[in-house]
């Protein structure tokens, strides 16, 4: 169903290829080095990510379709109803956004596995971190160039 994924990581069970790919993931003191099979953990988990955040998408852009054909309907209903119908297709819109934001952060953390910049981050270049990415894998900053961007 993801076409638009064409990663390597995604579509390859060569354990060298994510032997070599997990090699060059930084970590942070004290931790273990990535390893193949962790790597494929989390590849998989945004794999499976995509396809629900894909079809979460499609029924939110029909809901919202639904939303705007109906709009019109209103012309005998009160300031009340259309207030209503008005802050519906908002919030519609609202989650219609934000669930294209996470696809595409969880394409381009796909995408940061096949090049091999997974792992740092985009900021200072530092290692972000194994326990972050493996709970929060669309991660791109390290916990103290996060923090210091949320202080912005």
């Amino acid at each position: 169903m993801n076409d638009s994924i064409s990663s390597p990581v995604a579509v390859t069970a060569d354990s060298k290829e994510l032997s070599r790919l997990a090699k060059q993931f930084p970590v942070r003191d004290g931790e273990k080095p990535w390893t193949a099979r962790e790597v494929r953990a989390v590849a998989d988990e945004l794999v499976a990510d995509i396809d629900r955040l894909t079809s979460e998408l499609a029924n939110a852009d029909a809901e919202l379709s639904d939303l705007l054909r109906n709009s019109g309907d209103g012309a005998g209903d009160d300031q009340a109803d259309s207030g209503s119908s008005a802050l519906e297709r908002e919030q519609e819109f609202t989650l219609v956004n934000n669930t294209r934001d996470m696809l595409a952060q969880t394409q381009r953390a796909l995408d940061r596995i096949s090049t091999g910049t997974f792992a740092t981050c985009e900021s200072c270049g530092q290692a972000i971190g194994k326990a972050r990415l493996q709970a929060f894998p669309r991660a791109t900053l390290c916990v103290e160039c996060k923090q210091r961007e949320e202080r912005r």
